[in-house]
């Protein structure tokens, strides 16, 4: 794992990357946000919608304001799922690529252009998509291509057929489980090697891969690992949580993320990786030092692979002993040391 213990009490660290964010959703830095229940995909999403259309303060504010907390918190880069659609257009790309670059040297930001209403489903999204990936989306997302739209060909199609057109990665969301959602994420696989883009997909949640077991977990690992099909967990609520140990050992690239931090969809996220380390060192029963400073690096240096980002002299200096008690702990970052600079002290921007 990328750290050391330079001197007493003093643990130097990867900086974290959050691999898996939401900001335009977030509420951070404003009043408490009251959710309604939901329980369907659909709703989340509804819910979603009014919500956005009901906040005061701008997409550039309250994402600016996530992005500045996770930069304290010793976040490196992101890659974050914006979304684009018939309710918001592209104006959420804008804001947070406003946010972005007034934060310019401190922290690194990818904008995936995501689809959360659905890409067929919502008419107009194509173009919209197409628009926002001339205009600051680095990749295309999807999401659920059967749960949600119904159309495992013509989703996957009009993702591919946009990442080819616009020479950029793909993220696609795959929350359905069972049966139809490892045929999903073996189908997504396939498509990535026949287009020559090994390494340059992403699935996101894997909730079929999290939920497998047996000689299922196992195929499906191994035609992950063949096709150099990244996976994020998120390690939130509920919601299975990948066995990152098991498939990192079958060839598997794995990293992490927030997902959404204080939004509609949830009360909980701090906008700190080290938290979320901590929640899936938690989730995966991790007892070890090797097993909490495996949750570490899949927050920091797998999250940095999967970015593209170059191997650098940044790190995170931490109070402690070892890096396993950081990933409990979780203290604040003594400092944050970014390009030779000193950005962060004692848990604030400098």
């Amino acid at each position: 794992m990328s750290h050391t213990t330079d001197s007493p009490g003093v643990v130097t660290a990867a900086p974290l990357v959050d691999a898996h964010v939401h900001p335009d959703k977030s509420s951070w830095g404003g009043p408490w946000l009251s959710r309604t229940q939901a329980v369907t995909l659909r709703e989340f999403i509804d819910n979603d919608v009014k919500t956005q259309a009901a906040y005061r303060r701008s997409v550039e504010e309250r994402a600016g304001a996530l992005l500045r907390t996770a930069v304290a918190h010793g976040t490196r880069a992101v890659r974050a799922h914006v979304d684009v659609g018939p309710a918001q257009g592209v104006t959420n790309v804008h804001g947070v690529r406003a946010a972005a670059d007034a934060l310019a040297g401190l922290i690194d930001v990818q904008i995936v252009a995501f689809p959360q209403q659905g890409l067929l489903t919502a008419p107009g999204t194509v173009d919209l998509l197409d628009t926002a990936l001339t205009e600051g989306a680095d990749l295309i997302g999807g999401i659920d291509p059967v749960g949600l739209e119904g159309d495992f060909d013509g989703h996957v199609d009009a993702v591919f057929g946009l990442a080819a057109k616009h020479g950029v990665d793909i993220d696609i969301h795959l929350h359905d489980e069972g049966a139809s959602g490892l045929d999903q994420t073996r189908r997504i696989a396939d498509r990535a090697v026949a287009d020559g883009l090994q390494g340059r997909v992403t699935i996101s949640h894997a909730f079929a891969v999290a939920e497998a077991t047996g000689d299922d977990l196992a195929a499906i690992a191994d035609h992950l690992a063949a096709s150099g099909v990244w996976l994020t967990t998120c390690a939130l609520g509920s919601d299975p949580v990948l066995p990152v140990g098991y498939l990192r050992a079958r060839g598997v690239n794995v990293a992490a993320g927030s997902d959404g931090v204080r939004d509609a969809w949830t009360p909980f996220g701090s906008g700190s990786m080290l938290d979320r380390a901590h929640l899936l060192a938690y989730r995966s029963g991790a007892m070890t030092d090797a097993e909490l400073e495996l949750a570490y690096d899949v927050c920091s240096r797998a999250g940095a692979e999967l970015l593209g980002l170059a191997p650098s002299g940044d790190h995170v200096e931490y109070p402690g002993e070892c890096l396993a008690q950081v990933v409990v702990d979780r203290p604040t970052p003594a400092r944050v040391v970014r390009d030779g600079r000193i950005i962060v002290r004692d848990g604030a921007l400098t």
